[in-house]
């Protein structure tokens, strides 16, 4: 989950660079949806990790 922070945090600060750079802002924006696709795809296989796990009874059940 880290990295997924991370990756936001990339894509945070490009949309932010943007609203102050007219010259580049579509190119800052399409960076910021590229860090924001990244992060997608790093949650998707971290919820595929963690569906995959075998169930097991949460202890206060014992």
């Amino acid at each position: 989950m880290e990295k997924v922070r991370r990756l936001r945090a990339m894509s945070s600060l490009c949309r932010q660079q943007a609203a102050y750079n007219s010259m580049n802002k579509w190119k800052l924006l399409a960076e910021a949806e590229y860090w924001d696709h990244l992060a997608d795809l790093e949650l998707s296989s971290d919820f595929q990790q963690y569906n995959s796990l075998p169930a097991t009874q949460p202890r206060w059940f014992e």
